[in-house]
Formats: structure tokens, C-alpha cells, sequence
């Protein structure tokens, strides 16, 4: 049984044009976990903390992950791909060899909650061509059993394969448990992985609350109960890509000098 290594609170920031949301990978305390590079939670019910949006900024190397609980967001990018986020809807973007996008608000008020996960790209695919999905909440499986429901994202859980597409090995799945509620979740051996309580807590090898993200160990399946009614929490795990990282701003290469470059080809307009 996987046991939990590390346990991180992550930071309170801003982001985009002043987005107001919770960095827990890419933070002090976990700058990545191969292969994840940030995961960002954003959730208010005041249009100030989210209303600017995030005006167009370009990528490049890896992919991203937008989960939307509850809100309304649009995406548009350069590649021609347009986009509408709704309640428990997935946007899955690879911004491969460089792309330019947007993503705003379709929402005045009200409640806007989810998740952004970076997913690093393999080295032979950081220069493929940018894509886009848009996974409506209807196309995403759903096991509702014993106290227990589990949207499957991307991966496989007890044999759903999810409609999420990577590059690289990724189990992504959204769990509910009513209270004294228990799951046992099958992780690959030796990818790394993750939790993070949004609601309620959970009791595994030790006790995780709202708001904590949880490093697992590499080995066996993740088991754990609810402690409250209505816990809810996300698990995350992925292939390790053994690769260098190389970070600046948007972009996330295997080299400084192919970082310059990305800042060269996007000044120069050769991105979007």
C-alpha cells in the first residue's frame, strides 16, 4: 500500500491578470513531481478574484489540464480552436512546439472552482503540433458504487479507461466518498503520484484535510477512508520522464538555450 512521503500546503498567488488561486505544485515546497510541473486550485464566489481572466500568453513543451468544477470559462487560442469550460468539464491542451491562448470568464458572478495541472512532454514531443480537446462533463465515465463515485479523466480504473488523451502515462481520476466510505485505488508501480483533498478529509496511513496535497510513495495501490460526509479529492499519478527540466515563464524545455530560443520564436512571432 502506498504510504503518504510528504504532505504541502502550497501558496496563496495570482496569476493571468490577477486570478486569485492556491499554487501547490510549483510551489516553495514542491517546485514538480516528475511528471508534473505546477498544479494550480482556484476557487471563489467573488468576480473580483477571477473576472480579469487570463488574456492571451503563449506556451510551449508542455501540456495543460483545466478541470472545471463549477464556473464557466472560454478558451481560444491561436491554432483556431475555441472552447467552452462548464461544470465538470475537462480542457486538455497541448501547447507542443508553441501555441498563444486565452481563457476568460463567461460569468459575472457566482461560483468558479477547479484545477489547472501542468503535464510535462516527453523531450521527442516538445516541438509536435499544438492540439486541443474540450471533454464535456457527460463524456466523462462515472463508477457511482457503495458510498463511492469516481470520475474517471484520464486512465484506467477498474477497467474505465477515461477520455483523456496524454503523451505520456496518466491516471486522473475525482473521488466522492460519503462518510466511513473506503476505496483502494491500482497505481502503475513506480510512477509518481498524488492527492489533494478539495472537500472533507480523508484517513490513509495518516489523516489528510481540506486543502492538502499528499505525495504518495511508488509502490502498490493507494487506500484510503472518508472521515467526513461528502470528501472529495482529486488523485494524480504519471510516468516519470527522467528528462532535464528547464523552465522560463510559459515555457518548459530540456535546455537553457532552447528556453531562449522559445522567447526568441515568440517575440519574433513564430509562436501563434
Amino acid at each position: 500500500m502506498r504510504k503518504v512521503v510528504a504532505k504541502i500546503n502550497g501558496v496563496n498567488t495570482s496569476d493571468g491578470a490577477g486570478v486569485s488561486l492556491k499554487r501547490v505544485i510549483g510551489s516553495p515546497e514542491l517546485n514538480m513531481l516528475d511528471p508534473f510541473l505546477l498544479l494550480d486550485e482556484f476557487g471563489s464566489d467573488n468576480p473580483d478574484d477571477y473576472i480579469a481572466g487570463f488574456p492571451p500568453h503563449p506556451h510551449r513543451g508542455f501540456e495543460t489540464v483545466t478541470y472545471m468544477i463549477n464556473g464557466k470559462f472560454k478558451h481560444k487560442d491561436t491554432a483556431g480552436n475555441e472552447g467552452f469550460l462548464t461544470d465538470g468539464s475537462v480542457q486538455w491542451m497541448t501547447a507542443g512546439r508553441g501555441v498563444v491562448h486565452s481563457e476568460m470568464p463567461e460569468q459575472t458572478e457566482g461560483l468558479m472552482r477547479g484545477f489547472q495541472l501542468w503535464l510535462n512532454l516527453p523531450k521527442d514531443k516538445k516541438m509536435i503540433a499544438p492540439s486541443y480537446k474540450d471533454i464535456h462533463a457527460e463524456h466523462i465515465p462515472v463508477i457511482d458504487a457503495d458510498g463511492t463515485k469516481v470520475k474517471v479523466i484520464s486512465g484506467e480504473y477498474q477497467s474505465v479507461i477515461g477520455p483523456g488523451r496524454p503523451h505520456t502515462g496518466v491516471l486522473y481520476i475525482d473521488v466522492h466518498l460519503e462518510e466511513g466510505s473506503s476505496i483502494d485505488i491500482p497505481i502503475e508501480d513506480d510512477w509518481n503520484a498524488f492527492i489533494y483533498v478539495y472537500e472533507g478529509e480523508i484517513s490513509a496511513d495518516t489523516s489528510i484535510s481540506k486543502g492538502k496535497l499528499a505525495v504518495l510513495d511508488t509502490q502498490g495501490q493507494f487506500s484510503c477512508k472518508a472521515k467526513m460526509n461528502c470528501t472529495k479529492f482529486i488523485l494524480v499519478g504519471g510516468e516519470p520522464l527522467h528528462e532535464p527540466v528547464a523552465r522560463g515563464g510559459p515555457f518548459v524545455m530540456n535546455t537553457k538555450e532552447e528556453i531562449l530560443q522559445a522567447f526568441d520564436d515568440y517575440q519574433s512571432g513564430k509562436i501563434g
